[in-house]
């Protein structure tokens, strides 16, 4: 709900829960109810938390926009409105300063509230533009703060702080978001959880440096912001020419799984009609390494099909010079020792054995030890002489330079036509150092960059499918997601691990886009020794995948991972259309998530017993997202049948079946009769092992 007042900057009034339809005379009473009022000390019209709060409207905090020059501040008045539908473009002027904004505001049909501004510059010098972002006003009682922070192995770790006076701001400065960056940044109600509890959150939408603000101010304002973080100089604006922020999603509900579901149905609708497919990928990473031999990789090839995956993925090591992680980037061609005859041969065989074929490539890198670099030294970014401090031995190409990404389209393009690629595995292993190009700050530039190259694959490849992937989860957000296919959750395996990551990635992206794979029973990240039913029951929460040296299995063992993608496949639809929950349990020994089907006929759980419990046996679970009046069966290995309603089961739940630590129960929830609809039910979990057998 926006202010519209003539004249004025507008503001936003509410976002949240319907207030109902509304008289025009309504919405005027209500904006005069939350005008500030004017107290001692104070200016004698109290400035007011806008679309776009500036210094020259007495606004002592947090500005959206921060320009040099001109000074003074920028002090702008609306020269337009249009609104269509859920949507509103607001055009605002300062004919002194030379300077325009047009704001475009949105409700998205998954309910998102989306802001983006451009700046243009209408005066007759340049202007350098240092701080322009979106600001979303908080009710006055969200007064508890989350985030998440991380690193290598350990991706989005939530942390809570209480919402106090003053600024509390995230950053990223790594040419990318960065294993520490904050997926979201949320106030909300003290103690909100995943079932309950308002809480408002904000999301942008950018794969380059970015900065997250939350503030409250003792006049009782309390906002976020989210916008792009500028290096100094990087964006100047010649006489007219415009600067776009990218897109600040906000988000809200009762519960962070409220919250998560708009996240997921915006992305989903994005994709609407051109969803991909699914399909199960074994990745040779871990299997091989570096050690790429024809003959192994082909016995790897049918081991995978045997189990059921249906894509292939090379990994790391196939090109030239690659032996290890010294050398090699840049120069995309098969290396001619490893591959005298090309990858076509493995390629043939992949695809004869039912199986798509896909490969890995890091195209925004290159090793100094490279052809590529000895010929151009000039194609990478560094802001000095010397190159910046190596990351994994290897710079960052200058994208920006027209004929670094020429040559890179170029082998791109070629090796999905050559090979019959249906899928990209996009690694960005490393931050961007001094990220210069041509002795100017190139971190936006390099992220249109990026955004480029993917939009052009993909126009001219329809049916290829990318991965994002930086060392893992370093470059997860809905900008990069709007053109590629799945994200790379984290490096780190280890399902006690993966439980978190997944989580709390969860907060954002979809399950099917989250790349899970189940692993060896010894964790190449942490060393633990795990189950199979482990492993794979925590995968089937994304899309699931297979990290493992088949070739080390026994007959009894492939049997066991084929019957869990068999089970994948059987609820792939569920996962990749459902809506994913989580609930908040009493036992922080306990983990239950689950993907309840839309229309809430079907629903699968998965109960993981992370550690000992202090309860014993374990007190009673509740099961979110199930429509209370509905009748359900509830089924597990050693539980039920169980005929239970959806209230019953969110409010007094059932006692869950005792697990040794690092076991894990999945539960089936079928609608007997549903008082709405009709819908065909997803199979039954098949019974996978004795319980005794959960270790291979």
């Amino acid at each position: 709900m926006i202010d519209l007042a003539p004249a004025a900057v507008p503001a936003i009034l509410h976002w949240g829960e319907d207030l109902g339809d509304l008289s025009d005379d309504q919405l005027a009473a209500l904006a005069d109810a939350l005008k500030v009022q004017p107290v001692s000390g104070g200016l004698d019209t109290p400035a007011r938390l806008t679309l776009l709060p500036t210094e020259a409207t007495g606004w002592a905090h947090t500005p959206g926009l921060t320009v040099r020059p001109p000074a003074p501040s920028p002090l702008f008045r609306t020269a337009g409105v249009q609104i269509a539908g859920p949507s509103c473009h607001v055009t605002l002027t300062d004919d002194e300063a030379g300077l325009q904004v047009d704001a475009d505001l949105d409700i998205t049909d998954a309910g998102l509230v989306r802001q983006r501004l451009t700046l243009t510059n209408r005066g007759d010098r340049a202007v350098v533009v240092d701080h322009l972002a979106p600001t979303f006003p908080l009710p006055a009682d969200a007064t508890e703060l989350l985030d998440t922070t991380g690193h290598h192995l350990r991706e989005r770790s939530p942390q809570r702080h209480g919402f106090t006076l003053g600024v509390h701001q995230r950053e990223s400065r790594r040419g990318r978001p960065g294993f520490d960056n904050t997926l979201v940044l949320a106030a909300g109600r003290p103690g909100f959880g995943w079932e309950r509890g308002r809480v408002h959150a904000v999301h942008l939408a950018w794969s380059g440096d970015h900065r997250y603000t939350a503030e409250r101010t003792y006049s009782g304002d309390a906002f976020l912001q989210a916008g792009e973080l500028l290096l100094p100089g990087e964006i100047t604006l010649l006489p007219g020419a415009s600067y776009t922020t990218p897109w600040a999603l906000g988000s809200w509900g009762d519960g962070l799984n409220a919250v998560a579901a708009r996240y997921h149905a915006y992305l989903r609708g994005l994709w609407a009609g051109r969803t991909p497919s699914r399909p199960v990928t074994l990745n040779t990473w871990e299997a091989v390494y570096f050690d790429h031999d024809v003959t192994a990789l082909t016995d790897l090839a049918r081991l995978a099909a045997r189990v059921g995956a249906e894509r292939f993925v090379l990994d790391d090591g196939w090109f030239r010079g690659r032996h290890d992680d010294t050398a090699g980037l840049g120069d995309w061609y098969p290396d001619a020792t490893t591959w005298p005859t090309g990858l076509g041969p493995l390629a043939d065989t992949v695809r004869s054995l039912g199986l798509e074929f896909g490969l890995w490539v890091e195209p925004e890198m290159v090793n100094p030890d490279s052809d590529l670099a000895r010929a151009h030294p000039d194609w990478l970014l560094q802001g000095r002489q010397e190159l910046p401090p190596a990351a994994r031995h290897q710079q960052v190409l200058d994208l920006t330079n027209p004929a670094a990404y020429a040559y890179i389209a170029e082998r791109l393009h070629a090796l999905v036509t050559d090979y019959g690629l249906a899928y990209l595995k996009w690694d960005h292993n490393r931050d961007l150092v001094t990220p210069y190009s041509v002795g100017r700050p190139a971190v936006h530039a390099q992220t249109e960059a990026l955004y480029r190259l993917l939009d052009d694959l993909k126009a001219a490849h329809p049916g290829l499918a990318i991965e994002s992937c930086a060392s893992g989860g370093a470059r997860v957000d809905l900008g990069i997601l709007e053109r590629t296919d799945r994200v790379w959750t984290s490096d780190c395996l280890d399902p006690l691990e993966r439980l978190p990551i997944q989580k709390w990635t969860g907060l954002v992206v979809p399950p099917e886009y989250l790349g899970a794979h189940l692993t060896s029973p010894t964790v190449h990240s942490t060393g633990r020794t795990v189950g199979l039913d482990l492993s794979a029951g925590v995968a089937l929460f994304g899309h699931l995948g297979i990290e493992w040296d088949l070739r080390s299995c026994d007959g009894a063992t492939l049997d066991r991972v084929a019957r869990w993608v068999e089970l994948y496949k059987s609820h792939r639809r569920l996962i990749a259309t459902g809506r994913l929950v989580h609930a908040d349990l009493a036992d922080p020994a306990l983990d239950l998530r689950g993907v309840v089907a839309a229309d809430q006929s079907t629903a699968l759980f998965a109960l993981t017993q992370v550690t000992t419990s202090a309860w014993h046996p374990p007190a009673p679970v509740t099961f979110p997202g199930l429509d209370p009046d509905t009748a359900y069966t509830v089924t597990a290995d050693t539980l039920g049948p169980l005929a239970l309603t959806g209230r019953q089961l969110a409010t007094t739940g059932l006692r869950p079946p005792q697990q040794h630590p690092e076991h894990l129960t999945l539960i089936h929830v079928a609608a007997d009769r549903h008082p709405h609809r009709d819908t065909p039910k997803d199979p039954p979990c098949p019974r996978l092992a004795p319980r005794d057998a959960s270790r291979p």
